[in-house]
């Protein structure tokens, strides 16, 4: 029978952990308190699943080693974390941690959060501090209008309001 089809392995496969979000070189890895905290969690949960592979033993050693690399890598971006307040920022313009709502010219409107790249989440309207609409969006106040331009469409915003959490 083919080796194909036996459960044996003769070499481990290299472990590859999935890399978080990118951050540019020099980038500061700003964070909400919230953010920071959902973080903490995130390891204090990884932590937990260690202990419980290392008990396993032999057994889970991949698992272990995938687990590790995720460990290592969140520690790193927890060391780099510059926490900002957004209850701290101008509450009249759209800076990092602001609640937006903008509307389009056809007077859909959407909301959308400046958050830290880990935190972002695009369909829960959470979106990276260096992700284009973002950029397009910092500085501004109430009433301004801000041309986006996206790979399906130049879209003009207007921002109805300003909030910080």
């Amino acid at each position: 029978m083919s080796k194909a089809f036996t459960s044996e392995e003769t070499e481990e496969a290299p472990v590859l952990v999935r890399p978080r979000a990118p951050l540019p070189p020099e980038a500061t890895n700003y964070v909400t308190p919230a953010g920071l905290t959902a973080l903490n969690g995130e390891l204090q949960g990884l932590l937990e699943q260690r202990k419980g592979l290392e008990s396993k033993g032999d057994e889970r050693k991949r698992d272990l080693q995938l687990l590790n690399g995720r460990i290592t890598e969140l520690d790193g971006r927890l060391s780099t974390a510059r926490v900002v307040n957004p209850k701290e920022q101008p509450q009249d313009e759209i800076r990092f941690g602001a609640t937006v709502v903008v509307e389009n010219d056809a007077g859909l409107q959407r909301t959308y959060q400046l958050v830290g790249v880990d935190e972002a989440d695009a369909k829960a309207g959470k979106i990276a501090f260096m992700a284009p609409l973002a950029g397009a969006l910092l500085g501004r106040k109430v009433g301004d209008a801000v041309t986006v331009v996206t790979p399906r469409i130049d879209e003009e915003l207007t921002v109805i309001s300003i909030a910080y959490w």
